[in-house]
C-alpha cells in the first residue's frame, strides 16, 4: 500500500514554515512560477538561506469545506518533510488552484512532487545591493561645496 518510508515528525520543524505574511509576499515578489494543472509553486532559492522553508496556502475558492482544504495542506507537507533535504535552501510557497481538491491524494502528491522535481534545478539568486563594481568606474574627487 503506502511505499514511503516513515518519517519523523521532527524533520519539520517550526523554522521550516513561512508563518508571517511578509515572508510569503518576499516569496511572491522574488520567487520563480512553477505550475501545473492544479498547483503552483513559487521558490525563491536564496545563496544566504540556510534550509528550506515551506508555506501553503489553501482558499475556499479550492474546497468550500475545511477538512478538504486541511486535506491537501496536510499531503503538501508531508511530500515536503520527506523531500526537503533535497531541495536548495529557500522559500516555497505552494498554492493550491481550483480542481485541486478533485484529485486523489496520490496525483495529488504526484503533481507536487513534479513540481519539487523542478525546484531542484533552480539556481540561488544573490542577495539584493551585491552588484559588482562596473570596470570603468573611477572614484571621483571629493569637491568642497
Amino acid at each position: 500500500m503506502n511505499n514511503l518510508p516513515p518519517v519523523p515528525p521532527s524533520d519539520f520543524p517550526p523554522n521550516a514554515r513561512l508563518r508571517v505574511s511578509a515572508q510569503y509576499q518576499a516569496v511572491f515578489k522574488a520567487g520563480r512560477r512553477l505550475s501545473s494543472p492544479q498547483l503552483r509553486l513559487f521558490a525563491h532559492v536564496r545563496a544566504e538561506a540556510t534550509e528550506p522553508r515551506l508555506g501553503v496556502a489553501v482558499s475556499k475558492k479550492v474546497d468550500k469545506r475545511a477538512v478538504g482544504r486541511n486535506r491537501i495542506k496536510r499531503i503538501a507537507r508531508d511530500v515536503f518533510r520527506r523531500e526537503r533535504h533535497r531541495l536548495p535552501a529557500g522559500d516555497y510557497v505552494l498554492i493550491a488552484q481550483p480542481g485541486a481538491s478533485a484529485l486523489d491524494n496520490p496525483g495529488l502528491r504526484e503533481q507536487w512532487l513534479q513540481l519539487l522535481e523542478r525546484a531542484r534545478s533552480l539556481k540561488p539568486t544573490a542577495p539584493a545591493g551585491t552588484m559588482p563594481a562596473s570596470p570603468d568606474a573611477r572614484e571621483r574627487p571629493a569637491t568642497d561645496s
